[in-house]
């Protein structure tokens, strides 16, 4: 099982690919709806990483798939900015998944 990322910038993209987690880039709503989608569908991926400000673009699908999805997980993570929402940061995130130190 896989980790894919659905992110609003190359940065958190990058970094993720450093860590063997494959994703896109992607800016407007209906791209985000549509390749959140797609990640659904594939059988190979157990969690969707989601940067804070695209799950803001579109809350109400990502909150209809958490509560009534078993799997993947959606795990909504900051950017490589953070707005103080989130306390963790993207390195603790890949820390904890995989166990790889940034």
């Amino acid at each position: 099982m896989k980790f894919f990322l659905i992110s609003d910038n190359v940065d958190t993209k990058m970094g993720m690919r450093f860590a063997g987690i494959e994703g896109v880039v992607v800016h407007e709503e209906d791209e985000v709806r549509r390749e959140l989608e797609q990640a659904m569908a594939r059988e190979d991926v157990a969690v969707i990483l989601m940067t804070e400000k695209l799950v803001s673009l579109c809350p109400d699908i990502v909150y209809e798939l958490k509560l009534n999805h078993e799997r993947p997980l959606i795990v909504e993570i900051p950017d490589r900015h953070g707005n103080g929402k989130t306390k963790d940061s993207i390195s603790r995130y890949v820390r904890d998944a995989i166990g790889i130190k940034l």
